[in-house]
């Protein structure tokens, strides 16, 4: 039988998140696999948990019945146990695939994909460089942009800038980021600078773009394996109608994650403007290079449509919009931990290392003067 981690937690602003949808994952492949449970806990430690433990164990800094793990990064790494307490000998744990269910922080900006890659670890959804074009909101939209694909206007912005280049009122975000945590919608420039100072989430940087009210959010996924697939199309619905936009909370119900978030599925949309999104969803897929299942989220009216971001480890895996046709949560794994097989992601290359640079160098110190 083979051997499947799933991995979840982090130290991220969507830790909690992040252990709902690991802990559905968890649940659903225990039935199929010899699943181990790897907790990335808030202070960065790993830890191995049974596989029977329910959210409420999370909810404290020790975890019951816990085993800490050590990481290590190298091409023999990956996660390891102490086998004995007294000698310290340490066993690796053979895995053939990783799930990897963390949001936000390292585990989906690209850190978490670039140690794996070093380890020759397989291991599911985004690759380090589509991890990183979904964490960063300037550089998605503009590769967006670079491929004819519609999104709002979208600046850096930093104490220094002193105009805008259209009009108010704004939306404020951090540049690196997930979700909806740190988004401002804010009325002038006075105030933008004032967030930049008493907001944390923008120390890393900021992005700016327009606040138009007259947009609604919709939501589309698609998965890579084993073709591209467009899952149905929903409406997320405020909790709060009073809000200007949609919140971290209207997204992540507690305790139930993205699955219990109330939502329009399908959405009751216009033919020309849902041909629409699921046309971008698919060119914007292809342009990123699409791995594992991700969350295309799109701002429209009755006339425009833009793609706003995309979430590379979405909630609950968005498992929940596969209803057209109606794929089983377990089959969305399995499906992805093929494709971690299969499409590997380690793919280093010695092409042209073959010394002669260094043979015809000379003395680095003359290179100096």
């Amino acid at each position: 039988m083979a051997r499947i981690g799933v991995i979840f937690g982090g130290p991220s602003p969507e830790h909690d998140i992040s252990i709902l949808t690991g802990l559905q994952a968890v649940t659903a492949l225990r039935e199929h696999f010899e699943v181990l449970s790897i907790y990335w806990a808030k202070s960065g430690t790993f830890l191995n948990v049974p596989i029977s433990l329910e959210a409420e164990d999370f909810s404290q800094d020790i975890v019951k019945k816990s085993s800490e793990l050590i990481f290590k990064v190298c091409d023999t790494g990956g996660f390891f146990e102490s086998s004995s307490k007294l000698t310290k000998k340490e066993k690796k744990l053979d895995l053939d695939s990783l799930v990897n269910c963390c949001h936000g922080g390292p585990g989906e900006s690209g850190s978490l994909q670039g140690a794996l890659d070093i380890c020759g670890m397989n291991y599911t959804g985004p690759s380090l460089s589509y991890a990183l074009l979904g964490m960063d909101k300037f550089a998605f939209g503009q590769l967006m942009l670079a491929g004819h694909i519609p999104t709002l206007d979208r600046i850096l912005i930093d104490d220094d800038i002193e105009s805008l280049p259209f009009d108010g009122p704004y939306i404020l975000k951090p540049r690196f980021g997930g979700s909806s945590i740190g988004i401002d919608v804010v009325a002038d420039l006075n105030t933008v600078k004032l967030r930049l100072k008493s907001n944390i989430h923008l120390k890393a940087g900021a992005v700016i773009e327009p606040y138009r009210n007259d947009l609604e959010d919709i939501q589309i996924a698609a998965r890579s394996y084993p073709k591209l697939q467009l899952s149905a199309i929903e409406r997320p619905k405020k909790i709060n109608s009073n809000n200007e936009i949609l919140t971290y909370r209207d997204k992540y119900i507690p305790g139930q994650g993205m699955v219990g978030a109330p939502r329009e599925l399908p959405a009751v949309l216009d033919s020309k403007i849902a041909d629409q999104i699921r046309e971008i969803a698919g060119q914007a897929a292809r342009i990123l290079g699409l791995r594992g299942i991700s969350r295309f989220d799109f701002l429209v009216n009755e006339t425009e449509v833009y793609l706003n971001e995309v979430n590379t480890i979405p909630g609950s895996l968005s498992r929940y919009l596969f209803i057209d046709p109606k794929i089983e949560f377990i089959d969305l794994l399995k499906d992805m931990i093929i494709e971690s097989k299969v499409n590997l992601l380690q793919n280093f290359s010695l092409q042209g290392a073959d010394g002669t640079a260094l043979k015809n160098a000379g003395s680095i110190a003359s290179k100096l003067m």
